[in-house]
């Protein structure tokens, strides 16, 4: 529910600038949430004049996610998970579905947005193997050394590391390549990295990213082979980076795709 500041009711405004989008927020605009502001449905209703379906993509990567957990928990073995700019609660989440299937299951959410931290803390006050920390995803060494992080993951364990949706919101001269690779050095073999991101399928897509650039800062869309590159070392696991639709999907999925099933791909590799 909005408050009178057009935001989220609860939110603590003091801590968030209201003249900037949040990434965060943006997409819980996109999903149809409530937990946003005038700032960021301005970007939201920008990007649906360019892809009409946009909230169809952003459900195509919820989906994936689930059933990339649902893998990890009950076919891989992992028990702990670090979801990295996890963004704001919504139906099925990582803890909802791992623990699910390994009640045992530990996971971190990570977000730089303070109002993620409220609402996470609100929804996981009583889940005691999971916990919300602020930190910035493009900091490894702080994330990794964050007692919050620290509390619940065991590094001499395998761990699923979590890149859903973010990595397009990393500029070039930022380093992505490096900011996975220092995720990855610091789990053991057996982990697992899943990686979903916009894609580079042609004009519309890049109509996309020219909006999300101007009206968000952030939103480098790469090609396939981009995307592919960030497993480099890794074990990409069948089918590997594809469309979100087509990653070990639960019922038959009509072919062609549209442009908006095609606006992000994503795979998940093991570390050997």
């Amino acid at each position: 529910m909005a408050n009178e500041n057009g935001g989220p009711e609860g939110g603590q405004t003091s801590d968030i600038d209201l003249s900037r989008p949040s990434i965060a927020r943006v997409y819980d605009a996109v999903l149809g949430g409530k937990d946003n502001y005038e700032v960021d449905r301005v970007v939201a209703d920008q990007v649906r004049r360019t892809m009409p379906h946009i909230s169809d993509v952003g459900w195509f990567n919820r989906a994936v996610l689930g059933r990339a957990v649902r893998y990890l928990a009950q076919e891989a073995g992992i028990r702990q998970f670090i979801d990295l700019g996890a963004g704001l609660p919504t139906l099925e989440n990582t803890h909802q579905v791992a623990q699910r299937y390994a009640p045992d299951a530990r996971v971190v959410y990570v977000d730089n947005d303070p109002i993620v931290l409220a609402h996470g803390r609100a929804l996981l006050e009583e889940n005691e193997r999971t916990s919300v920390v602020t930190a910035d995803l493009r900091e490894p060494a702080a994330v990794l050394a964050h007692q919050g992080v620290r509390r619940l993951i065991d590094f001499s364990e395998p761990v699923g590391v979590l890149l859903i949706g973010m990595l397009h919101h990393l500029h070039d001269d930022e380093n992505p390549q490096g900011i996975v690779d220092a995720y990855l050095d610091a789990v053991p073999s057996g982990s697992h990295l899943v990686i979903t991101a916009f894609c580079d399928t042609g004009p519309e897509a890049r109509g996309v990213e020219e909006t999300m650039l101007e009206f968000l800062g952030t939103g480098r869309f790469r090609t396939t082979e981009e995307i592919t590159a960030y497993f480099k070392g890794l074990d990409l696991l069948e089918p590997g980076v594809v469309s979100l639709p087509l990653w070990r999907p639960d019922a038959p999925v009509a072919l062609p795709l549209t442009v908006a099933q095609r606006l992000m791909a994503g795979g998940v590799a093991r570390k050997p």
